[in-house]
């Protein structure tokens, strides 16, 4: 058998989401289940390195995770030094979304496969430069757009495909957990003050509304207009370094789009909100034939031979449990990480010219979502997507 090994830049990953999920979750875990099996001939190999401007913080990161099966893991804080290696031939980038053209526009100089965390860019008009860059230097190219294999959302397409729904009328999102404002010693903020300033790229709009767009337009078809409304509901936090700052970005939006096909989707998504639902995120599906509610990981179902026929009748307590009339969707396989799951493809479509239709073009469409977002909110007016 013959192991190809893939040199992986894999830079600003230091932060949490690049840590746990393309890291450990993904990396880490193809090298420790012996690749990517590909034939009984060919293996595909991650061999990583690290790079950021902490090198304590790489060090940390090869310290806690280097062991027998993947053995020591490089780090280096010198990027350009590595670009230049042709032993590594895919560039991933997990930093800021405002540092992300400079490294996108090395790896595209250096001829490297790029690979990125969303968003791309906080406006389309950079996101579409950083996908041209891509495209006319003729490099593969893709974007994360991990959600699109949540378990969850993959028993919803299973049960469109099924013919499940009937018709599909409307599609409800509610996404988001309380994140804490750091004032209290015992109940420090669970995300990065960057988040909630502007000037640093942070914004919920922009960070959600490019999931949406991926998930709808794969899930229930392409959007056609949106109208959103953010907010700033809490107006200070505390930063990491135990200061109070302003809060300059929204930590709420909510957002209505119309399909071209016209179904009707709405999503609330907040860092100000208690959970009193099934999952951090759940999505709700109504169609003629039936209703279908899913979370991260599981699902449930409704067919309309079984929904209930309630009495309005506020003086008494209802007779009916609401909750008792759905049946949950078996998992008919076991579900991988979503992320690795999307690794696993970018890197065979790096190998081998695997398809691969989550690129940097359909990011840029996610910001885009997220750009006209921000601009309905300001107008107050209902915005049409233009084709990109």
């Amino acid at each position: 058998m013959t192991i190809r090994f893939i040199g992986v830049i894999l830079n600003g990953v230091t932060g949490r989401m690049g840590t746990n999920q393309h890291l450990v979750r993904s990396i880490l875990a193809i090298i420790k289940q012996g690749g990517i099996k590909v034939s009984d001939d060919l293996v595909l190999m991650p061999d990583p390195i690290l790079t950021g401007r902490s090198e304590g913080k790489l060090k940390a990161l090869s310290d806690k995770y280097s062991d027998a099966k993947t053995g020591p893991i490089k780090y280096t804080t010198d990027l350009a030094k590595v670009l230049a290696d042709k032993h590594y031939e895919i560039f991933f980038d997990s930093s800021g979304t405002l540092q992300r053209a400079q490294f996108v526009e090395m790896a595209v100089k250096a001829k490297k496969s790029i690979y990125c965390e969303k968003p791309t860019a906080v406006t389309t008009a950079e996101a579409m430069r950083l996908s041209k860059l891509c495209t006319d230097a003729g490099l593969k190219n893709g974007v994360v757009q991990d959600k699109l294999w949540l378990p969850g959302l993959r028993k919803l397409q299973m049960l469109k495909e099924q013919g499940f729904f009937g018709q599909i009328l409307s599609v409800r999102g509610e996404f988001g957990y309380w994140v804490f404002e750091g004032t209290v010693k015992d109940q420090p903020a669970q995300r990065p003050s960057w988040n909630y300033r502007t000037e640093d790229g942070g914004g919920i709009i922009i960070d959600m509304l490019c999931h949406w767009r991926y998930v709808i337009d794969n899930l229930f078809g392409n959007v056609k207009s949106v109208s959103c409304l953010g907010a700033t509901h809490i107006p200070e936090r505390v930063g990491e370094d135990g200061k109070t700052y302003k809060a300059t970005a929204d930590d709420s939006a909510y957002a209505t789009f119309q399909l071209e096909n016209g179904v009707i989707c709405h999503f609330n998504s907040s860092w100000n909100v208690r959970v009193r639902r099934d999952d951090l995120l759940t999505v709700q599906v109504d169609g003629t034939k039936g209703t279908a509610v899913a979370g991260l990981r599981k699902c449930w179902v409704q067919h309309v031979s079984a929904t209930p026929k309630p009495v309005w009748n506020p003086d008494v307590d209802s007779p009916l449990d609401f909750f008792a009339g759905w049946t949950e969707v078996p998992s008919p396989l076991e579900y991988d990480n979503a992320f690795k799951i999307q690794w696993e493809l970018f890197i065979r479509h790096h190998a081998l010219d695997a398809p691969f239709r989550w690129t940097l073009k359909e990011g840029a469409k996610g910001v885009q979502l997220a750009e006209l977002g921000l601009e309905s909110w300001k107008s107050r007016k209902w915005l049409e997507v233009p084709s990109l």
